[in-house]
């Protein structure tokens, strides 16, 4: 069996369907493609590839099917375990800690070997049994340190976001689709003390001003890019169609296919 008729595996805990990365978690892709954007950097992945994703970033996905399907491997790293697995094996901190949302990972045999190792413990569902799930996360991890030792200082490091520049932080991710609390922690400020800098710095609230950044550039890629509404409307942190329709034209006293058929 090659690793790219690997199916589709899941272990550990559920992560959030928003785009916010709650948990470290390993990925490897075995059938098809995935996009990812950071904010900053686009990453690829391929059939055969594999990567480790960082907690507490903003990230978007968009996968891509090879004849129909689309199959991976996640093994999700949690700050528990993590801290279990940290006391039980004395890990040494490196001080080369990646900078990047997904790290990507080397192609070895061990990690091969492992990959396959995973088939006869799947269930039904394509997951594997709480029983044996955290022996196979272990194993993992352990492999992982031994090719990439400097992941060390990526995943047991369990501190929060500093005070980041709100202004800055705020112009280069308001396309994500993520909570206000989310962008508060992210920022390093509680709640409160979000909304009280938003407030100084933008004189607008994060709600109004998120919904109102992002028709602005919808207007742009309308217009200077000929971009269908169709095609936009997922990218700058809309839920449906229907919805940024609606508040484009509220905004702008047009709807996005009304000022496309203008250009």
């Amino acid at each position: 069996m090659k690793i790219t008729e690997i199916k589709s595996c899941f272990v550990g805990p559920v992560i959030s369907p928003e785009q916010f990365i709650a948990e470290h978690f390993f990925l490897f892709l075995a059938k098809g493609e995935m996009n990812a954007y950071d904010g900053t950097k686009h990453y690829k992945l391929k059939p055969g590839e594999s990567c480790m994703v960082r907690k507490n970033r903003l990230a978007r996905y968009n996968k891509i099917k090879e004849n129909n399907e689309f199959e991976k491997v996640i093994f999700i790293f949690d700050e528990p375990f993590l801290k279990d697995f940290q006391k039980k094996h004395h890990i040494l901190f490196k001080n080369h800690p990646s900078k990047d949302a997904f790290i990507r990972l080397k192609k070895d045999k061990l990690m091969d070997s492992f990959l396959l190792s995973l088939e006869p413990y799947y269930n039904g569902s394509g997951d594997i049994g709480k029983t044996f799930s955290d022996v196979k996360r272990e194993e993992l991890l352990l492999i992982l340190l031994q090719l990439h030792p400097e992941l060390s200082d990526v995943l047991f490091d369990f501190g929060v976001p500093g005070r980041l520049d709100l202004e800055k932080f705020m112009q280069q991710n308001y396309r994500f689709n993520v909570s206000t609390e989310r962008f508060a922690f992210l920022t390093g400020r509680s709640l409160s003390a979000f909304k009280r800098d938003f407030k100084t710095i933008f004189n607008d609230t994060p709600n109004r001003w998120l919904v109102k950044r992002r028709l602005q550039e919808a207007r742009f890629l309308i217009e200077e890019q000929k971009q269908r509404p169709s095609d936009i409307y997922l990218d700058l942190g809309f839920e449906d169609l229907s919805h940024f329709s609606f508040a484009f034209k509220k905004e702008f006293g047009m709807t996005a296919s009304e000022l496309l058929d203008k250009i």
